[in-house]
């Protein structure tokens, strides 16, 4: 099956885009020449609606409703039927879905969902030398039954996420411990032991659900917390603002003191700030040399300024990172929402800091 390398490059955004649950309003599709090809017809039933082939399927919600879009532009793309077909795989999938008993749509928006975000690793010289996917088990809804955020990902972790999969984010993350604050869905962490040589990771929330759901991503992703191989993955819960015992880091959370901190969207509640300094600070006690890196979406300005000048009060060396989101048209994976400004900052202690109060905002 050949297809150009630029009709290819435009599949790949759509598949990533598909895997992801990207809302089909959304879907950026070739245009309809390219889409009534049989080659491209063929490659997107294999890649994205061969139930043998895929691994990780969207839910049959999602994907009826694709495959309707998708039947609908080769429909309106065909001019001699004698010339130009659909693809009878794909009528195939769309019927075995629409006689199935798929889900209402507010039925399967309660479920959880394989959601699959792809990286594109870039080499020194811009050229792409791989994608890195990550495949998680999500709570699609906003806010689970529980109260919790923790069970979906949100646009700071990719961001972040899209940061460390660069030249300076992998050197940033290789052969280093990395602990993550705060790790929802756990997407930062598999994607460092996954797929940017960290020497071991801790996955942390303060939420015990949500600690069970990352083990379960863990798993989905082969990261077996157990093997002697590899990247050592752990996940613990830790509550925000109770103390880091230095002397039972290492059998606590099974890795010595790490060398780089990690939190995606932990700053968005004026209320933990206190305590999530207070951890920071803990951390930095345990190495002065440690590297925070902190992902925020700016929804409250004021509250995201309470975050700086808790550090700034607690003595905390911060910049932000020259990383802005790419523009959604622009956006290659993983996809998401640049509306609400999201900026990454980086986090150290000085040599010389004095002793603060980390309870000080």
């Amino acid at each position: 099956m050949s297809i150009a390398p630029d009709k290819l490059a435009q599949l790949r955004i759509l598949q990533r885009q598909y895997l992801q649950l990207v809302d089909p309003s959304q879907l950026r599709w070739p245009d309809a020449q390219v889409l009534k090809s049989y080659e491209v017809q063929s490659w997107m039933f294999l890649h994205m609606f061969d139930e043998s082939n895929v691994k990780s399927p969207p839910p049959e919600r999602y994907r009826l409703r694709v495959l309707k879009l998708l039947i609908s532009k080769l429909e309106r793309s065909i001019v001699d039927p004698e010339e130009d077909e659909i693809s009878d795989d794909l009528m195939s999938a769309m019927s075995a879905l629409l006689t199935s008993n798929v889900p209402s749509e507010a039925d399967s928006a309660q479920q959880k969902a394989f959601v699959t975000y792809s990286y594109p690793l870039h080499s020194a010289d811009d050229s792409t030398s791989g994608e890195q996917a990550v495949t998680l088990l999500e709570a699609r809804s906003v806010i689970s039954g529980s109260g919790t955020t923790g069970l979906r990902t949100w646009e700071a972790a990719l961001l972040l996420g899209s940061y460390l999969a660069t030249d300076d984010g992998r050197n940033l993350i290789k052969g280093k411990r990395v602990f993550e604050l705060g790790a929802g869905t756990g997407v930062i962490s598999i994607l460092c032991a996954k797929h940017l040589d960290a020497a071991g990771v801790v996955a942390t929330d303060g939420d015990e659900a949500v600690v069970d759901a990352i083990k379960t991503n863990l798993f989905l992703n082969q990261l077996d917390v157990d093997s002697l191989e590899g990247c050592q993955v752990r996940t613990a819960a830790l509550k925000w603002g109770w103390p880091v015992d230095a002397t039972t880091f290492s059998e606590d959370y099974g890795m010595e003191v790490p060398n780089v901190l990690l939190g995606a969207d932990v700053t968005y509640d004026k209320t933990v700030i206190p305590r999530l300094v207070s951890t920071m600070y803990e951390f930095l006690d345990l190495n002065p040399a440690l590297e925070i890196l902190i992902s925020a979406t700016i929804r409250n300005e004021a509250t995201f300024e309470t975050f700086l000048n808790a550090c700034r009060r607690n003595g905390f060396r911060f910049e932000q990172i020259s990383y802005p989101p790419t523009p959604e048209l622009e956006q290659a994976g993983p996809f998401y929402p640049v509306s609400t400004p999201i900026q990454i900052w980086r986090i150290t202690k000085p040599e010389a800091a004095g002793c603060k109060d980390p309870f000080t905002v």
